[in-house]
């Protein structure tokens, strides 16, 4: 099982676009495997041209992978950095 959480306050809100059946904001999951915060990071999509210029996409949240017999705690969730 994997649980995750972002802060939907560092979402850039022009980034939002409207689709058939919401409002959607792209984004890149990015393993991050010996990281205290989690085993991957959930990062805004930028443009190629953003990325070309250097930019890289906000870090909005993690992901971390629980095993089959592992249950997360609260505190786990909640000791997640963004």
């Amino acid at each position: 099982m994997k649980t995750g959480r972002i802060d939907v306050t560092k979402i850039n809100k022009s980034r939002l676009f409207k689709g058939k059946k919401g409002t959607y904001l792209d984004f890149v999951i990015i393993d991050t495997p010996n990281s205290e915060y989690g085993d991957a990071m959930i990062v805004e999509s930028i443009s190629k041209e953003e990325r070309d210029a250097g930019n890289k996409g906000t870090i909005l949240g993690n992901i971390k992978e629980f095993k089959k017999d592992e249950t997360p705690k609260n505190d786990e969730v909640e000791d997640l950095a963004f």
